[in-house]
């Protein structure tokens, strides 16, 4: 791990999550026409696979998704931009996306204390929605590819509750949060 020593209580859990689990996870609530999203930190430190952030969806669903995710890196599974995968939302696939550096500031903050500056990469999981034609098409994830814009600062709120390895969704409560 970084060489970190807590100064307060969120850092002190943020480093036990990510020594127990292999990852912290933090929900940024909607402002405005940005939609919220979850993030991971520790992922890469870990198990030298990128952070991996989630849009659009409830606090409970994204923090499975991304706890999915860290088990499947955590057991040798490799992810690469572009990359289609089941098993994290549903019986759908999903397919990961590259997040520019030029996003990591405004929306990486704890990453960013974490690794101690930018050196640390990031995907996000761009999911199926029935928007649209009704027919499932995958949803990016706006304003995390080059060039693209998101909301400055948003509040982040901690996942704290609930332990990473508890968050296990059953299929149809998966749909629902979809909904």
């Amino acid at each position: 791990m970084p060489n970190r020593e807590a100064k307060d209580p969120d850092e002190a859990k943020t480093l036990a999550d990510i020594e127990e689990y292999g990852c912290h996870i933090l929900y940024v609530l909607e402002e405005g026409e940005h939609p919220p999203f979850s993030y991971s930190v520790g992922i890469e430190h870990n198990f030298n696979a990128p952070e991996l952030v989630v849009v659009g969806l409830k606090p409970e669903l994204s923090q499975s998704v991304i706890n999915q995710y860290c088990r499947r890196v955590c057991n040798g599974e490799i992810f690469r931009i572009g990359q289609r995968s089941s098993g994290f939302i549903g019986g759908f696939d999903c397919q990961f996306g590259s997040v520019h550096v030029e996003h990591y500031p405004e929306h990486f903050g704890w990453d960013i204390w974490f690794y101690d500056g930018l050196g640390f990469r990031v995907m996000q999981l761009i999911y199926p929605t029935t928007e649209g034609s009704g027919r499932g098409i995958l949803k990016r994830a706006s304003g995390f590819e080059s060039g693209n814009r998101f909301s400055t600062r948003r509040r982040h709120q901690a996942n704290s509750e609930q332990p990473p390895d508890e968050c296990a969704l059953g299929e149809l409560k998966l749909m629902k949060a979809l909904s």
